[in-house]
């Protein structure tokens, strides 16, 4: 990052964490992607917590960034697996940040399973949990009960500028490794399960492309909104992918499970806006699906009389060129500072929770002065 741009940001987040001071001395322990943009948002967390710990998404570090972030913060390995064991993460907590007031700063739920377990037994405090994404959002929504406040900025107005590129990104990348393979995605049909909205923006995208556009979603509302804006829609899964060429799964909550493969048209191209386990059910197919690796970030999965390819391993597609959005991540990344001021001055109670509209109207006055020129 050149030392103009750097100055920017970080004159941006000291004006953020000014207008959202915190309560008391809080310690973080922070799910992120690591890209390259990374590093400021961090430091600005630094400036309003302890940073117990930085847990990087598995699928999305820039090694630059890892080394930067590795130099200044614990870094610890990230895996579901830890954090749906009750016992292993109330211990993983307890070594990192026991008998102090934590914050937990989500990306896809990853503190769900065991945030029950964590909040009632844990030897400091847990003040709360700030989630950035949709899948997170419906992982902590699903729980019977929350014992401590969960603030969701995943259906933020402030991100949806960040959403609508992140649409973009993803075709982007979808096209530039089709091409790489030498073949292009022009006049196919594609098909879009999920139409909130990032499945919106990648719809919208791939029509601009001359793609042919289907599209599903099990909410009956957002399957007429599709349909207002033009895409034919479908009633089932299988009905949306069985013709489709080229499948994009936007729903963050399993857009296709074991059976639904089978309805993949031959050759067609699969790939996922977050992460796999989130989106596509790959594991069962292993031991049915030769995996063959085609080209870079494809592989083609084959069984007699049916193949298919998948695009990233199953993650998110656009990381694999960065999945650069400019400054509206940084909306994103100002309102869960805000929410973390507001988790340390105890302002919300057990529960799922947005910030207020006058604070995201501060957020976005903020970013017009720094970025708006």
């Amino acid at each position: 990052m050149e030392s103009l741009e750097r100055a920017r940001l970080d004159a941006f987040f000291r004006r953020v964490t000014e207008q959202f001071p915190v309560g008391g001395p809080i310690t973080s322990l922070i799910i992120t992607h690591l890209l390259s943009e990374r590093p400021a948002f961090l430091r600005a967390m630094a400036e309003t917590s302890t940073v117990g710990a930085v847990l990087p998404k598995p699928k999305s570090v820039d090694q630059r960034t890892l080394d930067v972030v590795q130099s200044l913060y614990p870094v610890h390995d990230l895996s579901r697996e830890q954090f749906a064991d009750s016992t292993r993460a109330l211990e993983y907590v307890e070594d990192t940040a026991g008998g102090q007031d934590v914050v937990l700063v989500d990306i896809g739920g990853y503190f769900a399973p065991s945030l029950g377990t964590v909040t009632e037994k844990f030897s400091g405090r847990v003040l709360g949990v700030v989630e950035d994404t949709e899948n997170g959002h419906q992982r902590y929504a699903a729980l019977d009960h929350l014992q401590c406040p969960v603030i969701s900025v995943a259906r933020s107005p402030l991100k949806d500028c960040e959403d609508h590129l992140v649409g973009r990104s993803i075709v982007f990348s979808t096209d530039a490794l089709v091409r790489a393979r030498g073949d292009i995605l022009t006049s196919r049909n594609a098909c879009v399960l999920g139409f909130g909205k990032v499945g919106r923006s990648i719809a919208q995208t791939l029509r601009a492309h001359d793609l042919r556009v289907t599209v599903y979603d099990k909410d009956p509302i957002r399957r007429v909104q599709a349909h207002s804006h033009g895409f034919r829609t479908t009633a089932t899964t299988t009905d949306a992918v069985r013709n489709a060429e080229l499948v994009l799964c936007a729903t963050g909550n399993l857009a296709l499970r074991q059976h639904d493969f089978a309805a993949l048209r031959n050759g067609a191209y699969l790939a996922s806006v977050t992460s796999s386990e989130d989106e596509l059910e790959l594991t069962p197919l292993h031991e049915l699906y030769q995996r063959i690796p085609v080209g870079d970030q494809l592989t083609r999965y084959e069984i007699t009389g049916h193949y298919f390819y998948v695009l990233a391993d199953g993650g998110a597609v656009n990381f694999v060129h960065g999945a650069a959005v400019g400054t509206y991540i940084h909306l994103v990344q100002a309102e869960i500072l805000a929410a973390t001021s507001a988790l340390s001055h105890g302002h919300f109670q057990p529960g799922l929770h947005s910030m207020p509209t006058t604070d995201r109207q501060a957020i976005a006055r903020i970013w017009l002065d720094h970025f708006d020129r």
